[in-house]
């Protein structure tokens, strides 16, 4: 949950630090905070207030401090509610630290840590770490050895940073089951930790991401990672493409318009190079995942969390109707506890933005143990979902700043349409024929999202009418249904209106007592099979003196007629249209927040990536 950043070498850190925690911002953002080794002291100076980073920037000016070597945190608050005590950094000794995770065993630590007589000042599990490490230098342990002691005391999911006064210019990072990594500055020898790679981006492009149970130590001579045993080991640096422009709002109000509106782009850089428009064929080489083994699988279990379940949701109709193999899905968090039945004939599919998904990766790891093959579809190069699986299908697009997340979802279900068709043509399921039409359409997706986008000067129209309403039903079919369930969590995440979605036919059996003249009822219409059938759930809700807004392919005059409000989609291929239909949704529920003044891009008690469980 947390953003974490660190820096040692020649400048001056603080606002590299600072800098650093706005670009992590959409992690936490319920208190925040540096440490620095004041290079006119010698000792640790800690910063920190409850609250965003612009009350943080507004301490600094009030309290300026001036480092070489430094770590600062934004907290999305676990134990301990949030307060300027329970703030990030926590020192103790000559100890200060920053922490994403949760320390699971930290209430025995902590009653034996003050046994020893150490005062604990705050409610969370993050001091103990402080006190351990200097419990072990108490005794006369190394620094890195007591840290190392310390990191084999604590379990749970974690990733640490620390300094030392003792240590003026020397940064230790620790990792264990939470994201984090460093980057490498050019000829000044200077180097930067981060929990995620926008934090860095705007100093350097070189970055190496440390895998569980691995510490990195950095200062101005160089670096070198090492296990949790102390054993050196050899790290690869990854490049990262991503320009520092990707990162900021170009002129949009918020991240998440940004985001909406970068879709089409998204979607293309996402199968760009993957696609053979004149053969229809679908080139997935780079994943790892061979024919052969696509051939010896009987089923397909699909896991993830929030969006991208519903992506996953969107997935299961593809592959059913193209590949004709079974497939479940599941939420990331219930997976491990039911016992799944997996084995080496089952491929497990992974879908995260960020790949650092706690519940994702624990997912992964109870299909690894029961021997699935396991596959994921990630956002975030070199994230620890892509190194832990067998095979990776990257959606490339690009950095996600915003909360709720857009972009993400489409080019989440644009991958899984990529892996459908090619499940499809190496199993022998679909002609050349239709490959190839399947392959066009896709190619001319681009064009239909930007028709949507256009639609949204009506949206905001119905927005305005909207905005007040306490509670929303949203209802779709088919394929579309994850649709009416992604159009309703976007409007909980970032309006805090109270919304659900349901597959229309379910309506009648529960929800239709619902109904009346304060409820707005958002509904999918697509000219397909089921077209007849969701205009009659229309008549119902209408009958009901409820409020109907279509977002509709081809709206007729009876359609017209009967909806209060109408928001025209262009028409693809059924298997495409989840992604051309999300658009209006993701803006119906951005402008409705908008005018209802939320803050969009960091909704409340909501956090990017959910990296603890």
């Amino acid at each position: 949950m947390c953003g974490i950043v660190g820096y040692t070498g020649p400048k001056d850190c603080v606002s590299i630090l600072v800098e650093g925690l706005r670009k992590l911002e959409y992690r936490g953002y319920d208190s925040a905070g540096i440490a620095v080794i004041d290079e006119n002291t010698g000792k640790i100076e800690v910063r920190r207030c409850q609250g965003k980073i612009s009350k943080l920037s507004e301490l600094l000016e009030k309290s300026p401090v001036s480092a070489k070597v430094g770590i600062g945190h934004t907290r999305w608050a676990t134990h301990g509610k949030p307060s300027e005590e329970n703030a990030h950094p926590h020192k103790a000794g000559n100890v200060a630290v920053v922490h994403n995770g949760i320390i699971e065993n930290y209430l025995v630590l902590k009653e034996s840590l003050e046994a020893e007589g150490r005062v604990f000042c705050s409610q969370t599990d993050t001091e103990v770490a402080a006190h351990l490490v200097n419990h072990y230098l108490d005794k006369g342990c190394e620094y890195i050895e007591a840290i190392l002691k310390s990191l084999r005391d604590i379990e749970g999911a974690f990733a640490f940073v620390f300094i030392n006064e003792q240590y003026p210019d020397l940064l230790v990072a620790a990792r264990k089951e939470s994201p984090l990594l460093f980057g490498l500055g050019g000829d000044s020898k200077e180097y930067f930790v981060a929990s995620d790679v926008p934090a860095i981006l705007s100093h350097t492009r070189k970055v190496i991401f440390l895998d569980d149970g691995e510490i990195a130590v950095v200062n101005a001579d160089g670096y070198k990672v090492l296990d949790f045993s102390g054993n050196e080991v050899t790290k690869q640096v990854t490049h990262i493409d991503w320009s520092p422009v990707m990162a900021e709002k170009s002129g949009y109000k918020h991240f998440m318009l940004k985001e909406i509106f970068e879709q089409p782009r998204a979607v293309v850089d996402t199968f760009r190079t993957r696609v053979e428009p004149e053969t229809g064929e679908i080139n997935l080489s780079e994943t790892g995942i061979s024919e052969d083994l696509l051939k010896s699988i009987d089923k397909i279990v699909i896991v993830a969390c929030g969006t991208s379940y519903h992506a996953a949701l969107v997935g299961k109709f593809m592959i059913e109707e193209m590949a004709r193999l079974p497939v479940e899905v599941d939420l990331a968090s219930e997976f491990k506890y039911r016992d799944p039945i997996v084995n080496d004939r089952t491929l497990l599919i992974l879908i995260s933005q960020s790949g650092e998904t706690a519940d994702t990766l624990a997912a992964l790891k109870e299909g690894k143990a029961k021997g699935a093959h396991c596959f994921s579809i990630v956002n975030v190069v070199g994230s620890s979902l892509v190194r832990q699986s067998d095979g990776v299908l990257y959606t490339h697009a690009g950095p996600e700043i915003s909360v709720a997340s857009t972009k993400a979802f489409t080019t989440q279900i644009t991958a899984l349409y990529l892996f459908s068709l090619h499940l499809a043509t190496v199993l022998g399921r679909i002609s050349e024929k239709d490959a190839r039409k399947l392959v066009d359409d896709l190619v001319h997706l681009r064009g239909k999202m930007e028709q949507a986008l256009k639609q949204d000067g009506v949206i905001q129209g119905i927005a305005k009418d909207y905005m007040h309403a306490n509670d929303f039903l949203y209802l779709g079919r088919g394929i579309n249904y994850p649709i009416a369930l992604e159009g309703a969590l976007k409007l909980k995440e970032i309006s805090y209106i109270h919304a659900e979605g349901y597959p229309a036919g379910e309506m009648k059996h529960g929800p239709i007592a619902l109904i009346d003249e304060n409820i707005p009822v958002v509904v999918l219409i697509t000219r397909n099979e089921t077209y007849d059938k969701i205009m009659n759930n229309i008549e119902e809700v209408k009958a009901r003196s409820g409020k109907v807004i279509a977002v509709a392919e081809k709206p007729d005059d009876d359609l017209l007629k009967k909806a209060d409000a109408v928001i025209e989609i262009p028409s693809t291929n059924k298997f495409l249209m989840p992604i051309v239909s999300a658009i209006p949704m993701q803006l119906l529920a951005y402008h409705i927040a908008v005018l209802r003044g939320t803050d969009v891009d960091q909704p409340r008690n909501l956090a990017k990536s959910v990296t603890v469980e």
